[in-house]
C-alpha cells in the first residue's frame, strides 16, 4: 500500500530500484496496465515451437524468450545495450540460445536467408530490408510493436502537446507499407488501445527511468514540480489513468 506515503520516500524506492531488464514486476501493486487480447508470448511460442531457426531481434533481457516452453533447435537473440546483454545471456544459454550484442541501427549480423521465424517484442524501429534479407522463403516476422501516441497522457503532462507528427508517428498503416516495400506479404495486422492507471508518484518515476523514449530528459530534478503536483493529484483523487497502443503485426517472405 502506498497510499498516503510521503513522496520523497516514493521517488527515491523508484530511483534506487534497476532499471536492467524488461521485467516490470516492480510495478506489482504499483501500476496495471491492460494486456492486448491477442497474447504474444503464447502465440510466439506457439510458432517458435514450429520453426527450426529463430531469431528474436531486440530481445531486451530475454525475459520474453525464455518463456516459451519450447526453443527451436536454432535460436538466437540480439541486444544492443550491454547490462541486458548480460541478462538475456544468463537466462537463455542455459536454454541452447544464442546471445549476439548487436547495435539496433546496425545491419543484422546474420547470412542472407538464415532463419525461417524472426520474432521483436516493441522494437525501437523495424529494419524491414533486414527482415526481409534473413528470412527464407516462406519465413515469418511476428511482432507486437508500440502504437501511436502510446502512453502520451505521461508524455504530455512532463513536455505538453505534442505536434501531430510525433502523436502519428509508429503508425501500423506506415508499418504495413514498409513491410510490403521490403517484399513482404503481411498475413495479419491487429490493434489494441490498453488502460493504464500509475498508482502512486514512485511507479510513474520508475515507468520513465525504464522507458526512456517516453520523456528523453526526464530526471527527477529537472521535473521536481511536476512530479510533486502529479503526487498530490494521485494522493486526492486516485490513479493517474493513461493508456497505451499496440498492434500486432505479422509478415511472410514469399517463395519463390
Amino acid at each position: 500500500m502506498t497510499l498516503g506515503r510521503p513522496f520523497e520516500e516514493l521517488v527515491k524506492e523508484a530511483v534506487d530500484a534497476s532499471v536492467d531488464g524488461w521485467d516490470f514486476s516492480w510495478f506489482d501493486g504499483r501500476a496495471t496496465e491492460e494486456r492486448p487480447s491477442w497474447g504474444y508470448a503464447r502465440s510466439m511460442a506457439e510458432r517458435l515451437a514450429h520453426a527450426s531457426a529463430a531469431l528474436d531481434i531486440q530481445t531486451g533481457g530475454g525475459e520474453v524468450l525464455a518463456s516459451a516452453p519450447t526453443l527451436p533447435p536454432l535460436t538466437v537473440a540480439t541486444e544492443g545495450w550491454p547490462p541486458n546483454v548480460a541478462r538475456a545471456t544468463t537466462l537463455l544459454h542455459p536454454r541452447g540460445a544464442v546471445v549476439v550484442a548487436s547495435p539496433e541501427e546496425a545491419p543484422l549480423p546474420f547470412g542472407d536467408a538464415a532463419f525461417d521465424l524472426v520474432t521483436s517484442r516493441h522494437p525501437v524501429r523495424t529494419y524491414w530490408r533486414e527482415i526481409a534479407r534473413v528470412l527464407r522463403p516462406g519465413g515469418t516476422y511476428f511482432s507486437q510493436q508500440v502504437g501511436p501516441a502510446s502512453a502520451f497522457e505521461v508524455v504530455e503532462y512532463f513536455l505538453g502537446p505534442q505536434p501531430a507528427g510525433v502523436r502519428s508517428a509508429r503508425d501500423p498503416g506506415r508499418a504495413r507499407a514498409e513491410a510490403e516495400a521490403a517484399g513482404l506479404e503481411v498475413t495479419g495486422l491487429q490493434e489494441a488501445r490498453l488502460r493504464m492507471e500509475f498508482h502512486d508518484i514512485g511507479a510513474v518515476v520508475h515507468f520513465l527511468r525504464k522507458v526512456i523514449w517516453m520523456v528523453p530528459d526526464f530526471t527527477v530534478e529537472r521535473y521536481e514540480s511536476r512530479l510533486r503536483s502529479l503526487h498530490e493529484r494521485i494522493e486526492s483523487e486516485g490513479p493517474f489513468v493513461a493508456h497505451s497502443t499496440r498492434f500486432l503485426i505479422e509478415a511472410r517472405k514469399p517463395r519463390g
